[in-house]
């Protein structure tokens, strides 16, 4: 998280607890909502792994700093933009149009992925930690920022992870899209000196909301004959 090294870790017991929470529910009611239930889980590792950041930063450890780094940017380059089409695939019924589309999407966002987060593994140096305004602020080199602009991957890696749940069957999980679409809003707007990071705060927050999809089991509401 943005604010420290306390918080980040605080968030990440928060998040990893609540995405436990909706794993096991999520078995429980229907094995379709376990990728969605993961999300959590996964927003509080990354949480750690900032967490990590501001470790290695605070006692000057570059080796700390560049753990956390490398795996915060795992679930930001990599993880999102493939696993948000996936588990909005997995959750869409059978036979259902939107299905191909999401599947395209899936395939695209890993791909899209790999070329975002493999290149740093090679090239370490890429990653760049700074802190700015108390903030931690992740500015380095994009094996696509040779291909097109820095806004164009930005516009490509948004699209990958709002599309897929904006065209779902189910209503709670367009409302989840549009939570993501208001942290992309807010992001720009106030947060752009760390506007990373702040992204992966706030989007994280939001999947307390899928959280509470698969515990009130909502889906069932659009899909009886799956979810009931």
């Amino acid at each position: 998280m943005c604010f420290s090294q306390t918080v980040s870790f605080s968030a990440s017991v928060f998040l990893v607890a609540g995405g436990i929470l909706a794993t096991t529910k999520a078995v429980q009611i229907n094995k379709r909502y376990v990728p969605v239930a993961l999300m959590p889980l996964f927003a509080g590792l990354q949480q750690f792994m900032e967490g990590n950041v501001w470790w290695g930063v605070n006692t000057g450890d570059p080796v700390t700093t560049l753990f956390g780094a490398f795996g915060f940017i795992f679930f930001t380059w990599f993880m999102w933009p493939f696993w948000i089409p996936l588990a909005t695939y997995v959750l869409e019924p059978r036979g259902s149009r939107r299905r191909p589309y999401m599947f395209a999407m899936m395939l695209i966002g890993l791909i899209f992925g790999l070329l975002l987060y493999v290149p740093h593994l090679v090239n370490p140096e890429w990653i760049e930690v700074t802190v700015n305004q108390n903030s931690l602020a992740y500015e380095g080199t994009m094996i696509l920022d040779y291909l097109m602009p820095r806004a164009m991957t930005y516009v490509i890696y948004l699209a990958l992870i709002i599309v897929p749940p904006l065209i779902s069957t189910y209503l709670h999980m367009r409302w989840f899209a549009l939570t993501i679409i208001l942290v992309v809003v807010v992001d720009i707007l106030f947060l752009r000196y760390a506007y990373i990071s702040y992204f992966c705060l706030l989007a994280g927050l939001g999947t307390l909301h899928l959280i509470y999809i698969i515990v009130r089991n909502k889906c069932a509401r659009e899909c009886p004959t799956l979810f009931a």
